[in-house]
């Protein structure tokens, strides 16, 4: 393993500036299957600066959630629980997924101005296509095991977000290999979080074989309950990407720095926290 040690920038407040959603946003490529250009790089940040220009932060909150933020402020939470610590602020945007209680809540604040869940009527799915200027928040919906052995069609959503040029996918809770219509409309995701428990959504043998056909730069490891389930993961996808254990919850990437290796990139989950 390839230990790597990254100083990225967290910014003291979340308040979201009034230009965030006067921004406009570069194209992504999710669909168009090219090659992400890029060679591999990493640069230190300190702790007092914004997201630079063309470029996303990605912070590992807990579990599934991880905040997603701009260079223009917007502020999303995926998975959201209705708990992400002691920062004060409303984010801009959170999705949710209902296969278990961690990934969702019923009563989040009235104030988030876009509350997005990954389900919709029982066995009927949800189309979401949000449009914020910077940033397009898009759902691929999936079916997840329900009670009792049986099976809720279209009850999870894989969320994209296209932003700065980049897809980003969150496969949320999912427990089946997309189908092929499925992955034509997630198209290539430059960075993707995915579930590593090895039983509670995929087991490691297909959650790796979903990862290895997105084809993603950079993969995130998420929902793992312990060292061992991370290293088993870690183990099985060392022959074709690079591991870099960042030291950090936080991650700065952009399409221009995007490794030219596929690269297991290990995030240390925190909350956030109250700047002091």
């Amino acid at each position: 393993m390839i230990t790597a040690f990254i100083v990225l920038a967290v910014v003291a407040s979340f308040a979201m500036p009034v230009f965030a959603q006067e921004l406009t946003r570069t194209p992504s490529h999710c669909i168009a299957l090219a090659e992400a250009p890029g060679v591999e790089h990493i640069q230190k940040a300190s702790y007092d600066v914004d997201v630079a220009r063309e470029t996303v932060r990605l912070h590992y909150v807990a579990h599934a959630s991880f905040l997603i933020r701009t260079h223009g402020g917007l502020n999303m939470i995926t998975d959201y629980t209705g708990f992400v610590g002691s920062a004060p602020f409303i984010p801009d945007v959170v999705t949710m997924n209902h296969a278990h209680e961690t990934h969702w809540t019923p009563n989040p604040d009235p104030a988030i101005p876009h509350v997005l869940p990954g389900w919709g009527p029982f066995g009927e799915g949800i189309d979401h296509r949000v449009d914020l200027g910077e940033v397009l928040v898009r759902n691929v919906s999936t079916d997840i095991r329900s009670q009792w052995s049986g099976v809720e069609e279209n009850g999870n959503s894989i969320f994209v977000f296209e932003v700065a040029g980049l897809c980003i996918g969150h496969l949320g809770h999912l427990h089946h290999e997309p189908s092929e219509e499925q992955y034509a409309a997630l198209g290539r995701l430059d960075v993707v979080m995915a579930p590593v428990d090895g039983g509670f959504t995929l087991d490691l043998a297909t959650m790796t074989r979903v990862i290895k056909r997105l084809r993603s730069s950079i993969v995130i490891p998420m929902h793992w309950f312990g060292e061992f389930t991370l290293n088993d993961f870690l183990t099985g996808m060392a022959d074709e990407f690079q591991v870099v254990e960042v030291g950090s919850a936080h991650l700065d990437v952009s399409l221009g720095r995007l490794p030219s290796r596929p690269t297991v990139m290990v995030l240390r989950p925190e909350w956030l926290r109250a700047a002091e």
